[in-house]
């Protein structure tokens, strides 16, 4: 069956070059890297090869890297650990439309008796920018958003929340969707949270950039591994695969970003043919990220859509990966203002720059042959 996977913002089909390395890893490298005989130092060798690549391809040389097990456990570590060392009840500010591992450490924030200010977003999902200069004037020493919306595809200005937060508090991006696709300037950020399966590495694996100034409490306590912060026999085989999936992505250039705008907007241009009634959630498709877009097919629920596509082997997702199970309307859709029938009726489609023309005409092709069939059992 002809397959078209556009569902890259759960999850990322691993590279040929990650795959390899972790092979080599696991037969040849597969030493403990905290012993200290020769092939385990050069195991722990490797593990600094990746944290310095990581850092360079950010312009990081002011930060340190922690690898983890992925994004949320670098989120709750940035989160949780920093609000740790800070001496009494806090104020910390966190947006509307965050990812569940964000979302849920400031309710457990919260339970710890720290007051949470959750900042809106408008139809574009940009920021009420005022209501979180108005946390800032209270006192909040933590403003945690994401780079790019894993939903919608919006993109925060960093350089705008860098001038109104630094010097007032921690400032905590959540990059997962945004690494290596959307440029971001590290010098505005104190902690930032990537993940190697969105990048065709490996799960299982991740990493927290953070200042070196700022102080951390581990979430993980026991053997000392990495300095201290993140205890645990490192994965070497997932580090190995994060490093060559790093360096693949970095090969294909600054033309990246732009190349994979030209598919989305091939997208929208082809399921709007096949679907005249179709709408874009979320900001204009040109200022959004270059790989997500989320689409309502008016009168069709999301999750029938996504079914009746998955038999044509087209996959999409009605949302957050880590949140699909509970069919239930997006909280980020809510959020941005819009409406429980537009929301009920979304998809979204995420992009990497293996996705093919092909595959995008295909879907477009299927889409609207099922909308046609879909929309006659409409709710009227």
């Amino acid at each position: 069956m002809t397959q078209a996977y556009l569902d890259n913002s759960a999850t990322t089909r691993p590279c040929p070059e990650a795959v390899e390395a972790m092979v080599k890893c696991m037969t040849e490298g597969y030493y403990n890297p905290s012993s200290v005989y020769k092939p385990a130092v050069e195991a722990f060798q490797q593990l600094r090869a990746c944290r310095e690549l990581i850092l360079r391809a950010l312009h990081a040389g002011e930060h340190n890297l922690t690898f983890t097990s992925g994004g949320t456990e670098s989120n709750n570590l940035a989160i949780l650990g920093s609000v740790a060392r800070m001496r009494g009840r806090q104020i910390v500010a966190v947006s509307a439309v965050e990812h569940p591992s964000v979302r849920e450490s400031f309710q457990e924030l919260e339970r710890q008796g720290h007051e949470v200010r959750v900042i809106g977003v408008n139809e574009r999902g940009e920021l009420d920018w005022e209501a979180l200069s108005r946390a800032l004037d209270d006192g909040a020493h933590l403003v945690s958003c994401m780079q790019v919306n894993n939903e919608t595809g919006a993109k925060l200005d960093v350089q705008r929340l860098h001038a109104l937060v630094a010097g007032r508090a921690l400032i905590h991006v959540d990059g997962v969707q945004g690494f290596l696709r959307v440029p971001i300037d590290l010098k505005c950020v104190d902690l930032y949270t990537l993940s190697s399966h969105k990048i065709h590495g490996p799960k299982g694996e991740g990493a927290l950039v953070w200042r070196k100034s700022v102080r951390l409490a581990p979430r993980q306590i026991g053997g000392g591994q990495e300095g201290g912060l993140r205890s645990g026999t490192e994965n070497t085989p997932g580090i190995a695969g994060l490093m060559a999936a790093v360096q693949a992505m970095l090969d294909m250039g600054a033309e990246m970003e732009g190349a994979l705008m030209e598919k989305k907007l091939h997208l929208i241009e082809a399921f709007r043919a096949a679907v005249p009634e179709m709408l874009v959630n979320g900001p204009a498709p040109e200022d959004a990220a270059p790989h997500i877009v989320n689409i309502s097919f008016p009168g069709v629920r999301g999750e029938v859509m996504l079914h009746a596509l998955e038999s044509e082997g087209v996959y999409a997702s009605t949302g957050s990966a880590c949140s699909s199970k509970k069919l239930k309307v997006s909280s980020v859709l809510t959020a941005m203002g819009i409406s429980p029938a537009r929301a009920e009726w979304a998809l979204r489609f995420s992009l990497s720059p293996h996705t093919t023309l092909e595959e995008i005409d295909y879907a477009a092709q299927r889409l609207g042959a099922l909308y046609a069939q879909l929309k006659k059992y409409a709710r009227r």
